[in-house]
């Protein structure tokens, strides 16, 4: 596409196609100007016939021949319709008889007011549906004075509508035909001009370009004749005159290489000793030179090493500050972290002091608290010592104790040598050495409630003033956590007390249940002791055993006494108390586990307890230590309908319940409880062993033998 042919050949082409493509669109609307000039005057023209040939037919009288001749034209295709009309717009005479007694439409009426004769009006969306409406006035002559009035001057007007269409037919022929004869004529200008290139440019273009490729492959001899124009001669002419100034130059300039070639060889035997010599004394001022430079850069670098070095110290103060900066935050961090993720005094403790250890590299840590009543110290928590049993971890203020100096001056210590402070006691009351220590108070506003201590620095170094402040900042958070703690525990205990004085109201009332709950309670943490569970869940095991009876101040206190057998109402509504014993202990958030135990202390293994007959699966292991601990002592007390059983017997019917009433696992640890004599009280083995008649007996509810439990 970069042909210089193709290129002249697409201008030209262009050009011509925009010149005859303009001319072309300029004759169209020329010649459609002309027809509609010519339209327009055969219009009026025929108007001014059609309106004598309709004067003289009144004039003779024959007014019905009017409707003729207009029917006849009509017939006509270029004529579309031919009307009569008075001024008022009234149609008089039509070819299209229907319209006859109608109005003409407003633009024919003000177009007849107005004077003009002729108008072209468009009646479609096409070109092709214009047509020309040409008024012509029918004046009253005297002729006609016998049938209209003399005064009036127009008797009416006629009305042509003649169509274009038939002019815009030959006007389409027409351009078709033009279409035709430019498109032949630029084809037959192209291929005279691709003819002409390819004569006069192309074919002497490419004998030159062939003469020049014979000049490249070393071809001098080569010559061109072209004479196809008077510039092509020229350029062929001037080709032969530079292939001959081309070649003498290429002869001469290889003679003069060949002559510098040899002159050169004699030379170069003479000047190779001296060049050598030249260059090895260039070289040996190379080397000096490098030398030198060398000597200068091991100075540099020498000094730069010196910078170095001192900005890698710089940078490892710098890095020391920035991890000890990290690890304070990180440390009041964690501290933070502890005052929101629980309520538990021990586990607050715990995580205090073991971060204030780790984060300040201390062997020892603990945390004391003061005592105002009893003027004494409670160590709480003590990290990376053990206590010996003769140890106390109550400490009486003295003037020599660092704690003691801390609680009374309420403010912090900071020891980096013990020598240095013979006032304080180098040993500590709990058994091991101070080397240094730090100790800031826990304070709550301007109430002291204790220390925090870190003791001897692991890397044998000393505490610094900036370790103190961080120890007093881990102080203050420490503090406001101990004392959310403490007021928490209070809050609990209020609840608590508040509760059990309720249970120890009902049981007041009633001689043959005093006492019932602290035995509950006993006896259901002897046996989650022996299951070993967690300090946590014996928590919820003791506050469900004080409370499992609560819900019995809702119950008549002459059915709990009632010493006959009761009916089902009356069963029904005894068994109602663990519900009533739920919904009193609903609003208190942190008793929601122990809710969930006192409402399943009366279901059974089986699932055929009561209040809502919970299979085994789905009770709590705290729910079934209770039923066997409450079953138990229910059986061992006396009642107002029964004497106690006596231990074996109450033992017996545990064991022959296990698997219906009781859970099957726990049965043989509560008996091992009795056996041992953790209860306060002894049993004979003998008197609980298996029976040929009690293996056969059929296992039934306790209530059959006359045992109310609960």
């Amino acid at each position: 596409m970069n042909s210089l042919k193709v290129k002249i050949l697409g201008t030209i082409t262009l050009i011509v196609c925009l010149l005859v493509s303009v001319v072309s669109i300029l004759e169209y609307q020329h010649q459609k100007r002309l027809i509609t000039q010519i339209s327009a005057q055969n219009a009026v023209l025929l108007t001014t016939t059609l309106q004598s040939t309709i004067e003289n037919v009144m004039m003779s009288g024959r007014t019905d021949e009017v409707q003729r001749i207009l029917g006849r034209l009509k017939e006509k295709d270029k004529i579309e319709n031919l009307r009569i009309f008075d001024e008022a717009g009234r149609i008089l005479n039509s070819a299209i008889k229907p319209e006859i007694g109608l109005q003409v439409g407003p633009a024919d009426l003000a177009m007849y007011k107005e004077g003009k004769r002729i108008a072209l009006v468009n009646v479609g969306n096409e070109d092709s549906d214009k047509i020309f409406k040409s008024i012509a006035p029918i004046y009253n002559k005297p002729a006609c004075h016998a049938c209209h009035d003399a005064g009036t001057t127009l008797l009416g007007a006629l009305e042509v509508e003649l169509s274009i269409r038939y002019l815009e037919s030959y006007l389409d022929q027409d351009k078709f035909f033009m279409s035709v004869s430019m498109l032949t004529m630029v084809v037959l200008i192209l291929a005279t001009i691709f003819i002409f290139l390819h004569a006069y440019v192309n074919r002497p273009l490419k004998a030159i370009i062939s003469s020049m490729q014979g000049i490249e492959r070393g071809d001098f001899d080569v010559k061109t004749d072209i004479a196809s124009s008077t510039e092509m001669k020229a350029l062929s002419d001037n080709f032969n005159m530079m292939v001959s100034k081309l070649r003498y130059f290429v002869d001469t300039t290889i003679g003069h290489e060949r002559e510098l070639a040899r002159a050169q060889s004699k030379l170069a035997h003479h000047h190779e000793m001296h060049l050598m010599n030249q260059k090895l004394e260039d070289q040996l001022r190379e080397i000096e030179n490098l030398n030198v430079g060398m000597e200068e850069r091991i100075e540099e670098i020498e000094e730069a090493n010196y910078r170095i070095a001192d900005l890698a110290s710089e940078l490892e103060d710098k890095n020391v500050n920035l991890e000890r900066a990290v690890a304070r935050l990180s440390t009041l961090y964690k501290v933070g972290l502890a005052v929101n993720s629980t309520m538990e005094s021990k586990k607050i403790f715990d995580l205090i002091v073991r971060t204030a250890v780790e984060t300040l590299n201390a062997e020892i840590g603990y945390i004391i608290l003061y005592n105002q009543q009893g003027r004494n110290l409670l160590v709480t928590t003590l990290l990376g010592h053990e206590v010996t049993p003769e140890a106390s971890t109550i400490l009486q203020m003295k003037p020599s104790s660092v704690s003691t100096w801390v609680v009374e001056n309420r403010t912090p210590l900071l020891i980096p040598d013990i020598n240095e402070f013979p006032q304080f006691d180098r040993f500590s009351a709990l058994g091991y050495e101070r080397k240094n220590l730090i100790c800031a108070p826990l304070m709550i506003k301007d109430e002291i409630i204790g220390t925090i201590t870190a003791v001897n620095k692991r890397d044998s170094s000393t505490y610094n003033a900036e370790e103190l402040e961080l120890l007093v900042t881990i102080a203050a958070q420490a503090s406001i956590a101990i004392k959310n703690a403490q007021l928490y525990d209070e809050q609990q205990a209020t609840y608590l007390h508040t509760i059990q004085a309720l249970v120890s109201a009902i049981e007041a009332s009633d001689s043959y249940t005093r006492g019932h709950s602290e035995r509950v309670t006993r006896y259901s943490l002897e046996l989650a002791r022996k299951l070993t569970l967690p300090p946590e869940r014996l928590k919820i095991i003791e506050r469900a055993a004080i409370l499992h009876d609560i819900g019995k101040i809702g119950i008549d206190l002459n059915l709990l006494h009632k010493e006959g057998k009761l009916s089902p109402e009356e069963i029904h509504d005894l068994q109602q108390h663990p519900v009533i014993g739920m919904r009193i202990l609903e609003p208190i958030d942190f008793l929601q586990d122990v809710r969930i135990c006192i409402g399943q202390h009366h279901e059974r293994y089986d699932g055929r307890g009561y209040p809502n007959r919970i299979p085994a699966g789905e009770l709590l292991l705290e729910s079934r230590i209770l039923a066997i601990a409450d079953a138990f002592d229910a059986m061992t007390s006396d009642r107002p309908y029964r004497k106690a059983l006596p231990v074996e017997a109450a033992a017996k019917e545990l064991i022959d319940h296990a698997g219906a009433q009781f859970d099957p696992e726990l049965v043989p640890h509560f008996i091992e409880l009795i056996e041992s004599g953790t209860f306060g009280f002894s049993c004979d083995k003998s008197d609980m062993e298996e029976t040929p008649m009690r293996e056969r007996r059929k296992v039934v509810p306790l209530s059959d033998y006359g045992i109310r439990i609960g």
